[in-house]
């Protein structure tokens, strides 16, 4: 799992979010859903970089990746 993604349960009732934010990933996975580029997305966000948003997008893709004898 990518180490900018963390899960607490004390902070944002568990959700995940991006290392050392209040930021959870859906936040920024909205935003791309919404056709924002990557700057529009840094702007938005000034505490995060690049790779916060890659790290975002790695998470979606690993928890919706099919997992075999699941359904």
């Amino acid at each position: 799992m990518n180490s900018r993604i963390t899960v607490d349960p004390r902070i944002c009732g568990g959700e995940p979010c991006i290392k050392g934010t209040r930021i959870p990933v859906h936040t920024i996975l909205s935003h791309l859903a919404a056709g924002e580029d990557y700057e529009t997305i840094l702007k938005n966000f000034p505490g995060l970089c690049k790779e916060d948003i890659l790290a975002c997008l790695d998470y979606a893709s690993y928890t919706t990746a099919e997992k075999v004898g699941t359904l």
